[in-house]
């Protein structure tokens, strides 16, 4: 690593590219990571998505080695209630967003991952489907930083569309992604009640609410989930539909409507539940959370056939059982089809190799899949597994001169996945 120049160069400092940092610098690469905001975490600290959705089966892990590692640094802090991992019982994903920052810092330190905060990649230099450098807009404005290798782990495909990669949008039938949602925590509620219970309670009042006209969120129920603070509840229920997450104009106008939705929401508690008499506004989100944007188009196409028939490749460097799992792209309802019990299905490594680019890999949610099968894929948990495939094939990649494409599909599985709990 000299200068401007590293082996490999990641993109976006959220689950996905953390992961694709360590693993690539676990495997002797120099890494650069590159995030936008003054902190690391992507969707998990600045988004305040809170909890980890499903991440075992059966008493075993389904997720890699680096979400692991950090699961069990946010035990150890106490930032995370201990996982259970039994056959029939759900671990707990709730974890302190705050403390997280801090051990993000401490991880990216212990695996000599070099980090460069408030910053965030603007261009690519391509020749001939090769990337020679990215532009990287900071403080001291535009500078130029050249790689063997670059991983996308922006979310949006960002990097990949700057490359010059081919990605969709949104569903067929009027290209509408799904919708965005403002997280928000709210303090000071009395009874004590576990989040479904509450939910179950606030969910009839918040439909008459709608109908009367109260309500203009278009969501069709209330999700609440209890953080590691009694009297403090965490708020995933806002919705703000019709809006492109990679246009700035249509961005804006979302982050205005999720923070109005949010003051609108608590109006309703106050006003309709004596446990919110005196609750207060603890939180909102530093940024609106982006479900779907770009899906960068690589060598295999992930369907939901493949989802719910729980399929597995010769190639499969991640693994997930959650569902089918599309909020309305339009407004109002949620579409949830599930895997058979006990069932899981793999991702392809070919899924993170885009189309006609020899040295980048995508290791966020916006690799190669349909809408429905987008909608499966895209927790956290998930999305760390696509980025630590991606960043070990980034440094196997530069370590023996070949393009990811060249790579052996089974070999990356077995690089990721053979480490883990067998099925």
């Amino acid at each position: 690593m000299t200068g401007n120049k590293f082996d490999v160069v990641v993109a976006g400092g959220g689950p996905g590219g953390i992961s694709a940092a360590v693993a690539a610098a676990d495997r002797g690469a120099s890494v650069l990571l590159v995030e936008r905001y003054g902190f690391l975490g992507g969707m998990a600290t600045a988004g305040l998505v809170n909890p980890f959705m499903a991440y075992h089966l059966e008493g075993k892990r389904l997720t890699s080695a680096v979400f692991n590692e950090l699961v069990d640094r946010l035990v150890k802090a106490g930032a995370m209630i201990p996982p259970r991992f039994e056959p029939g019982v759900y671990p707990s994903g709730t974890f302190d967003d705050e403390a997280m920052k801090t051990i993000l810092d401490e991880m990216m330190c212990d695996h000599k991952v070099k980090v460069l905060l408030h910053s965030f990649v603007s261009g690519a230099q391509t020749a001939d489907g090769t990337v020679k450098s990215v532009s990287v807009e900071g403080k001291p404005g535009r500078h130029d930083v050249s790689a063997a290798m670059f991983v996308d782990s922006t979310g949006d495909g960002d990097l990949a569309f700057l490359a010059g990669a081919r990605f969709e949008m949104g569903r067929k039938e009027d290209g509408y992604s799904q919708p965005m949602t403002t997280c928000f925590r709210v303090g000071g509620v009395t009874g004590g009640l576990e989040s479904h219970v509450l939910a179950q309670e606030l969910t009839p009042l918040y439909i008459e609410a709608r109908k009367a006209g109260e309500i203009t969120n278009p969501r069709e129920n209330v999700l609440i989930f209890n953080t590691l603070v009694p009297g403090i509840y965490h708020f995933n229920t806002t919705r703000v539909a019709k809006k492109s997450g990679i246009s700035a104009e249509e961005l804006t106008e979302a982050e205005q409507e999720g923070r109005r939705q949010v003051m609108e929401m608590m109006v309703f508690f106050r006003k309709h539940s004596p446990r919110f008499r005196d609750a207060y506004l603890l939180k909102v989100a530093a940024q609106i959370g982006v479900r779907e944007t770009r899906r960068i188009m690589g060598e295999y196409i992930l369907t939901a056939d493949d989802v719910l028939g729980g399929r597995k490749f010769p190639d499969g460097i991640a693994r997930s059982n959650y569902n089918i799992d599309i909020h309305n792209p339009a407004g109002t309802g949620t579409v949830i089809k599930e895997l058979a019990p006990g069932e899981y299905y793999e991702i392809p490594y070919r899924c993170l190799v885009p189309s006609g680019l020899n040295n980048l890999l995508v290791g966020s949610r916006c690799i190669s899949v349909t809408h429905e099968a987008h909608s499966s894929l895209r927790i956290m948990p998930v999305v760390s597994g696509l980025g630590e495939a991606a960043g070990a094939a980034a440094a196997i990649a530069v370590k023996e001169g070949i393009v990811p494409a060249k790579i052996d599909g089974a070999r990356m599985k077995r690089e990721i996945l053979d480490k883990m709990e067998k099925f």
